[in-house]
């Protein structure tokens, strides 16, 4: 009971990203990379042990020219809460480590990589291929140690990383309000890096519980049925699964809506 009365005073910081506005430029992931001192390789053509936290997907209606018609779909982490949203993501019920944990004050699932001892079953328990192991030590180019970003920490070889939602910059909007004597943070004060580097304002970041916040206007989340949006026009990926993710999405295409969720997808195959 108290960790149900903890999780619904809580905060729940998820996205909205609007896929009628993205553009498939890419900047999130090259946003992303930056701020989270994401690891690269000198030749990144193998892209079977490349790591991006952030990956901008490709989707086709499948219909030849002129109805033929491509919808960009960035995917971040999840940040999942499971079944009630008490923390039952796939990813933490299954790391035997305790490297990765789900967090009731702020719905963020969290990775500790000095915790982490490369099991990789978060990896195949995670449906929406949102973690990456590390194969190699990071190697970076002469000099380039100075654009490493000090509030992130270098991952080592031997251990899975994903999506933290910038997790560092509410820790550091955290302190600025504790000593400016604030209880809580603005929504602006908190922001993630590919939220703020979209050329077409197309990824919404904040708190989903918050009704003043504009995430929850676009979303519009049910409390009654684990998140699910009441707008029409949103949708989250692989909803039958029941992982209750905090990224929606928002298009005016029935086609994109359709393909949110493979059992779906079976249902309208069968249906033609």
């Amino acid at each position: 009971m108290k960790q149900e009365q903890t999780a619904k005073k809580a905060k729940k910081f998820g996205m909205a990203i609007n896929l009628d506005l993205c553009t498939g430029c890419g900047a999130c992931m090259v946003a992303c990379m930056a701020e989270n001192n994401v690891p690269f390789k000198k030749d990144e053509s193998d892209k079977l042990d490349s790591i991006t936290w952030m990956r901008v997907y490709k989707l086709s209606n499948g219909k030849p020219y002129p109805d033929a018609d491509i919808c960009y779909l960035p995917r971040p982490c999840m940040h999942c809460g499971g079944p009630g949203d008490h923390g039952h993501s796939p990813c933490v019920s299954v790391c035997p480590a305790t490297a990765t944990d789900y967090s009731l004050e702020t719905g963020i699932v969290s990775q500790i990589y000095t915790r982490c001892f490369g099991c990789r079953y978060c990896m195949a328990a995670c449906p929406y291929h949102v973690r990456y192991f590390n194969w190699w030590d990071p190697v970076w180019p002469a000099e380039m140690e100075t654009y490493l970003n000090p509030n992130v920490s270098v991952r080592m070889r031997g251990v899975v990383e994903k999506c933290s939602f910038c997790f560092h910059r509410y820790q550091l909007a955290m302190d600025r309000a504790h000593v400016e004597g604030r209880p809580d943070l603005k929504e602006e004060e908190y922001q993630t890096a590919c939220t703020q580097a979209c050329p077409a304002g197309a990824i919404t970041f904040g708190d989903l519980n918050n009704p003043d916040h504009a995430v929850h206007r676009l979303v519009n989340p049910d409390p009654d049925h684990a998140g699910r949006p009441r707008n029409p026009l949103a949708f989250r990926l692989l909803e039958s699964l029941q992982t209750n993710p905090k990224v929606y999405y928002i298009s005016s295409r029935k086609w994109v809506r359709d393909l949110s969720d493979r059992q779906l997808k079976k249902q309208l195959e069968e249906k033609h």
